[in-house]
């Protein structure tokens, strides 16, 4: 009989997750626990610290309360997130910088009974109570009156994920599911007292409560990565010697320069697990880390599938699969009406089993996407359609082979194009957005937006104007990095829009071409090559990283598109080509690319710059 493609990881242990780090404050007081540049927590001070936010708000949040974090890599932050739990709430982080639109969209649309952040970023009215808080400004938190979205019983953490119909969508992660999860990473890295986690991922990424709660319930160090080190591969390698890191986790575009340079010596570090986008990149024989190329949405509580590395082993050509189910995982390959296919079948994965989330904070988008069980698949009641095509091959390994819709990811984060377009629609400027993925030159995918002006207008209106707009709504990674201004749009067969002509026509864009209808590239930006082979290299990298064909050397980088991969990609190839490192901070405070090329001179080892 032919072999379905259903497989199910070994069997789960549950575990706890405040009370594993209450215990760990009882048994190591003194152990560091949290480790902030200068600052350095015990657990027991930490758990001092967790209290005394939660008393500041006991009485006001309780059980199943929502409270969004507007907060970064920070100790108010792992204290916050600690007050949460204790007080039984539910954890729902934003990011230090989630944008005035987006925030006042989930305040609207979620109704979190408190909003926590400084005092910049959080939205006018309600009651306000300062926190007492090691930090770099006042933080607060906003109490919001009225009654919030209904929120599953038992929610530990809900965490954003990119929306279809315009608005973010909120997963609801049980506690059981969350201690699943630590319970098998500790295991898998060997997390324990001595050991030193980072603290890296985005805030708004799911990962990072993998992060924060594997180490703090198993007696390790949590250590808060600098804001450069974030995307930055060299600096970042640095930064793992110094702080004697033991296990950390990635994003792939920031993994992939790690293991694509020769690997450092003096690193502590044992594991590297690395997830939110296709990994084409094996490690290579020098590095010493054990490399886990783990795949997961968030509606299955950040891990579903890993595929382990070991240091020295042949790992083969091409991309490394995405692996086998993690313990209490059930993965299955199914097709168009959900029937399991035969391994070595493409199809459609659909994830059940104890990692799974309790779904949406909208029961009818919960109700579309964790569906009933196939026949003939026991051991579960439900399963999640991931929507990410797959292929099981016959040692029941899973490869990844793409999407079966729009959704994208960009820098490894999940983005709706729909989302983006609503957010252009929100300009009144605007009668329609369309937004299309394009494969980037340097790989990696980027956003295009074409848009329709409102009748009339066309003339009037600018792409960066529009970009300008949408930010506040929008993630960095889910705004365009083109805007073209069109008059109509190409429709296929059925009466929809054609992304692939829109695409085909783009492609169609000659080299120095402006990226918009609207652009005002001045003459000199566009035919100004360079003076020096510096200035030419620059320019080119920097066009090719951005995607913008009309870039001059008098154009800042960041304010023409770029943004931290490109930027990290930018000095990942500056090093390759002139053997000249440098930090992303000072890159990022040159005025323009002349600026940038001319630093590029001063530094390199000759000074033959003919």
């Amino acid at each position: 009989m032919e072999s379905l493609s259903i497989g199910y990881g070994r069997p789960h242990q549950d575990g706890g997750v405040l009370d594993l780090f209450t215990s760990w404050a009882h048994r190591t007081p003194h152990a560091p626990a949290l480790i902030d540049g200068e600052q350095s927590y015990s657990y027991a001070e930490l758990d001092r610290l967790a209290d005394a936010v939660a008393a500041s708000l006991r009485g006001r949040v309780g059980k199943g309360d929502l409270v969004g974090v507007c907060l970064g890599h920070s100790v108010a932050l792992v204290a916050v997130t600690l007050a949460a739990a204790k007080l039984g709430a539910v954890h729902l982080p934003l990011g230090p910088r989630p944008g005035e639109r987006r925030l006042q969209a989930v305040a609207e649309q979620l109704r979190p009974a408190c909003l926590v952040g400084e005092p910049a970023v959080l939205p006018p009215g309600g009651e306000r109570l300062e926190l007492d808080l090691p930090s770099a400004g006042e933080v607060l938190a906003v109490l919001t009156p009225g009654e919030q979205a209904a929120v599953p019983v038992g929610t530990h953490y809900a965490v954003l994920t990119s929306g279809s119909t315009g608005t973010p969508k909120a997963v609801a992660v049980t506690g059981p599911a969350l201690g699943a999860l630590l319970h098998w990473y500790r295991e898998l890295t060997g997390l324990g007292p001595g050991a030193r986690h980072s603290l890296l991922i985005g805030v708004a990424f799911d990962p990072h409560l993998l992060e924060l709660w594997a180490s703090l319930t198993s007696g390790a160090a949590l250590v808060v990565a600098p804001e450069a080190v974030r995307w930055d591969s060299g600096a970042l390698t640095d930064w793992f010697r110094e702080a004697r890191i033991t296990a950390t986790v990635l994003p792939t575009p920031l993994a992939e320069p790690v293991l694509g340079r020769p690997w450092p010596a003096g690193l502590a570090l044992r594991h590297l697990m690395v997830g939110g986008d296709r990994l084409r990149r094996a490690p290579g024989p020098d590095v010493t880390a054990t490399v886990h190329n783990a795949y997961g949405p968030a509606e299955a509580t950040v891990a579903t599938t890993v595929h382990t590395m070991a240091p020295g082993c042949d790992h083969g050509d091409g991309a490394p699969p995405i692996g086998l189910p993690v313990p209490g995982a059930v993965v299955l390959v199914t097709d168009e009406q959900g029937r399991p296919v035969p391994r070595g079948e493409a199809g459609e994965l659909r994830i059940g089993g104890r990692s799974l989330a309790a779904g949406y904070l909208d029961p009818e988008l919960t109700a579309r996407r964790f569906v009933e069980v196939p026949h003939g698949v026991e051991g579960i009641d439900r399963v999640y359609r991931s929507g990410d095509r797959v292929v099981m091959r016959a040692d029941g390994v899973l490869e990844f082979h793409g999407r079966l819709d729009d959704q994208v990811k960009v820098s490894g984060v999940r983005i709706e194009p729909a989302e983006v377009e609503a957010a252009f629609e929100r300009d009144p400027r605007v009668r329609r957005a369309v937004v299309a993925a394009q494969a980037a030159l340097t790989g990696g995918v980027r956003l295009l937006a074409f848009v329709q002006a409102e009748d009339g207008l066309a003339g009037g209106v600018e792409p960066a104007g529009l970009l300008d707009a949408v930010r506040p709504w929008l993630p960095e990674q889910a705004v365009p990095s083109v805007v073209r201004l069109v008059e109509r749009y190409p429709l296929d067969a059925n009466g929809k829009v054609d992304r692939a002509a829109l695409l085909a026509a783009e492609e169609s864009f000659p080299v120095g071409s402006e990226t918009s209808e609207a652009s005002e590239a001045s003459e000199t930006d566009v035919t100004d090559e360079g003076d020096t082979p510096v200035e030419r290299t620059v320019l080119k990298l920097c066009r090719e990283l951005i995607g913008r064909a009309d870039l001059g050397l008098g154009d800042n980088f960041l304010a023409s598109g770029g943004n931290s991969l490109a930027a990290a990609r930018l000095l990942e190839s500056l090093e390759g080509e002139f053997a000249v490192r440098l930090r992303a901070a000072l890159l990022l405070r040159q005025p323009d690319l002349r600026a940038i090329a001319r630093l590029v001179e001063e530094r390199m080892p000759s000074t033959s710059i003919a």
